[in-house]
């Protein structure tokens, strides 16, 4: 089983930057898709961003231009990098495996304030 082990959020005021860390175990790193999700209260989990083996990255349109996903596979870790946050990307942020497993972390909170 892989397991995913996130960190990194916190509290920060509008406008501010975070940047999240997602370490996956496992020898095939490399090779896996990975993906930013988010819930916030009440609300849908929601993909924010995600990345493929080849590096190609997709974003949310409430997120593009300001969060920037990316990897590093001689470290195994995933990066959310978060500029210029609004109070409303407040949630859970989760990394999730998507290929060639489905395997989720355990969810790091972020705070926006106004």
């Amino acid at each position: 089983q892989v397991q995913l082990v996130e960190s990194g959020g916190g509290l920060v005021q509008a406008g501010g930057s975070l940047r999240l860390s997602c370490a996956a175990s496992g020898s095939i790193f490399s090779l896996y898709a990975m993906g930013w999700h988010r819930q916030a209260p009440g609300k849908q989990r929601e993909l924010v961003a995600s990345i493929t083996s080849g590096r190609s990255t997709n974003y949310a349109d409430s997120v593009k231009g300001r969060f920037t996903i990316s990897r590093d596979n001689a470290k195994r870790t995933v990066y959310l990098q978060m500029n210029s946050l609004k109070p409303e990307d407040t949630a859970v942020y989760f990394c999730r495996i998507t290929s060639p497993y489905d395997s989720w972390g355990q969810g790091t909170q972020v705070t926006v304030s106004s």
